[in-house]
């Protein structure tokens, strides 16, 4: 074998010296640990999303609130929408029967509650970008540490080659392409990250902006106690239209 057909990936990770090696490590784990996370993540929000979708339309079309507590006591709460309106409704009993007994517990029946709401709703934002640093972090460091490989690559094959005496073409470029496998391994694990973080962040800004529009309508049924049947269309897609009436605007709290 020749050495034109000895050269390529094998030849090359063969040739490195540790910090290649090292480097490509980084980038294997790096595209493991990023395709893992597009998978959990992308499960986890298409189960989130039926789930949600099952309980926002039992909760529309439920009699009261006694009956959505006695589904979430039944099923458990296991999407953000009803984990939010179980909350809001524990809050509301609990300030009803013990009042104002601590600070967190300060003021009317309706600040409670509100406070309750913005709590769970950062607890559920929360837990939705978990792990979203990863693939952005992966997506912005994966290129340079390609390049890093590519530039460490070329020296030494610039080196091995000075050292030989060899300097025709065929002996710089075959070496000097090997060392830009790291650029293209660092790209194959860039991209795939950034369009995961972007398909997964703008999934999560529409079920946060669906749970802050249902945590508004949420507040007005559990801190007044209005009734489901008194109210029109939410102007929204968390609910059927022409189930609710038009609610006052939109407190500061």
């Amino acid at each position: 074998m020749n050495n034109d057909t000895a050269l390529g990936f094998g030849h090359f990770i063969a040739q490195s010296d540790g910090l290649g090696q090292t480097l490509l490590a980084i980038l294997v784990l790096m595209s493991v640990v990023s395709w893992a996370i597009i998978a959990i993540k992308g499960l986890t929000l298409l189960a989130r999303k039926r789930r949600s979708d099952a309980f926002l339309n039992f909760f529309w079309n439920a009699t009261s609130l006694d009956a959505v507590a006695a589904e979430i006591s039944t099923h458990g709460a296991r999407d953000p929408f009803s984990h939010l309106t179980s909350h809001a409704m524990h809050a509301q009993a609990h300030h009803a029967k013990y009042g104002a007994a601590k600070l967190e517990e300060a003021g009317s029946a309706s600040e409670f509650v509100t406070r309750t709401i913005k709590k769970v709703l950062d607890e559920e934002t929360t837990r939705l970008e978990n792990g979203l640093s990863v693939l952005a972090t992966v997506g912005a460091t994966a290129p340079f540490v390609g390049l890093f490989g590519t530039v460490w690559g070329v020296y030494h094959a610039l080196v091995a080659i000075g050292m030989s005496g060899a300097g025709t073409l065929d002996k710089v470029a075959g070496p000097v392409g090997e060392a830009l496998i790291m650029t293209g391994l660092g790209l194959a694990v860039a991209i795939p990250g950034v369009m995961g973080y972007n398909w997964l962040t703008r999934a999560n800004r529409v079920m946060v902006s669906k749970l802050d529009a249902f945590a508004y309508e949420l507040h007005t049924f559990v801190s007044m106690g209005q009734p489901l049947s008194s109210a029109q269309s939410m102007p929204n897609d968390t609910q059927p239209a022409g189930q609710l009436r038009s609610l006052p605007a939109r407190s500061a709290a």
